[in-house]
């Protein structure tokens, strides 16, 4: 869930988590008022309301940010039994001036100080049962004391709280990326994965450390992943499937207690993400430059598409490119480089060139393999590089020669930080789509030049 959003829709599901019961899926304001009607009285204080309000808000707000659920391979996103949750009666009526309030507070939630993910806001009548959090009728005495809202949640959740107002409503798909992750794969879900398996590690200290996570899935994080995997009883493939990836987010929010009232919580340096998730008019930079190079070697094999000026800037040519792709493959022709557009584009890619015959290249560079080349990693597309690199270096004094042994070691990673400070690229000593463009433009030219 991205942090300070609020989901259109929240699926309840109408009994016991291992019941058989029916789902339903309902706007979320609209659930908020479903359980403040069925969980508190609307003739009490409009103190005590409000803080209960924000208490069943935020509540379930912790259980979509941690994918409590789906982590655990269920279908829904909260139940209505209050033995786990929350009530719930489907198709209840909702009292006028708790739903006046609801409109009102349901995109506002409450925090820890210094953290972004919503607090666990235990919460029990304070009658027949008592918790650690917050007593719903004891809200009733405090308001009547004159306590404000945040007051009374401070009473019960401590001083150190803080409350996220007006957080931006949106739709909110499931987390997991669509497809596996695996090595050679880049971008912001697989930084995910890195911080929150080396958070991880700290109470599993068998799974290896990752020790640069940059969003680059190398032999570390496969490495890492596979120790996970074989510690709670996953195939051991080194990728993250959809099953591996809700096994790390369960236990990742196990170990920080993220469901619990004590949790060490989400910093906001934890939760910013390197990567615009959204590519569209306006956006620059390489990751605009590697959607505009896929674009134009797609359009070169396929007649349908118009190649596409490898610029960095994200201008209406782009965004007709993109949408000329979206419509050919049946996705929403909005011109805008999301999740499953980015898939689908990475796909295409990736077949379009192990379509092509070895033949076909001549003396001249191979395209891009379709994955991140960095150390530790071997094979044909890393000898492919060195070769291009050692054949380079014969012409720029300033790139080392290397050896051409078909293992990215640290020798492979120099010699590409050094091209990539020459030509204008991040020094990541990564080799993504854009870096390897230039070194084949760069191998094709001086080739040619021999000639």
């Amino acid at each position: 869930m991205p942090i300070q959003t609020i989901p259109e829709n929240i699926t309840v599901h109408l009994g016991p988590p291992d019941s058989p019961a029916e789902n339903v899926t309902v706007p979320f304001a609209d659930y908020v008022k479903n359980v403040a009607s069925s969980e508190i009285y609307p003739n009490w204080p409009e103190n005590a309301l409000r803080a209960n309000i924000y208490a069943i808000t935020t509540y379930a707000l912790n259980r979509i940010y941690n994918e409590w659920y789906p982590s655990r391979g269920y279908d829904f996103d909260i139940t209505n039994s209050t033995a786990f949750d929350q009530a719930f009666v489907k198709d209840r009526d909702i009292f006028e001036n708790i739903s006046n309030i609801v409109d009102e507070l349901f995109n506002d939630y409450v925090v820890r100080q210094g953290t972004v993910n919503p607090l666990f806001t235990q919460f029990c009548n304070g009658t027949t049962s008592t918790c650690a959090g917050l007593s719903q009728w004891g809200t009733v005495d405090l308001a009547n004391s004159g306590l404000t809202p945040y007051q009374i949640l401070q009473r019960y959740y401590g001083e150190d709280i803080d409350i996220i107002n007006d957080a931006p409503v949106e739709d909110i798909p499931e987390s997991y990326p669509g497809t596996p992750l695996r090595i050679g794969d880049s971008g912001n879900d697989v930084e995910t994965i890195q911080d929150e398996l080396n958070r991880i590690r700290r109470n599993y200290p068998a799974i290896p450390n990752i020790d640069d996570p940059n969003g680059v899935f190398g032999t570390q994080t496969e490495a890492a992943v596979r120790s996970f995997q074989q510690i709670f009883n996953l195939n051991q493939t080194g990728e993250v499937d959809k099953a591996t990836w809700y096994r790390i987010k369960r236990y990742y929010v196990g170990v920080k207690n993220l469901s619990e009232l004590i949790s060490e919580g989400v910093t906001l340096q934890e939760a910013q993400v390197p990567y615009e998730n959204l590519l569209q008019i306006g956006s620059t930079g390489t990751p605009v430059r590697l959607i505009q190079y896929y674009l134009s070697v797609i359009a070169y094999f396929n007649g349908a598409f118009n190649i596409v000026p490898i610029t960095g800037v994200y201008d209406s040519t782009t965004a007709d490119a993109v949408r000329a792709f979206q419509e050919f493959y049946g996705l929403i022709p909005d011109g805008i480089v999301g999740r499953e557009t980015w898939n689908k584009l990475s796909e295409v890619y990736i077949n379009t060139v192990s379509a092509i015959p070895s033949d076909f290249y001549g003396v001249s560079a191979k395209l891009y393999p379709g994955y991140v080349l960095s150390e530790g990693m071997r094979g044909q597309a890393v000898t492919d590089l060195q070769t291009y690199l050692s054949f380079i270096a014969d012409y720029i004094n300033d790139i080392p020669k290397i050896p051409v042994t078909g293992y990215f070691g640290e020798q492979t990673e120099n010699a590409v930080q050094t091209f990539q400070r020459l030509f204008g690229i991040e020094p990541s000593g990564a080799v993504s789509a854009v870096t390897w463009n230039e070194i084949a433009k760069q191998y094709d030219f001086l080739v040619a030049t021999e000639t």
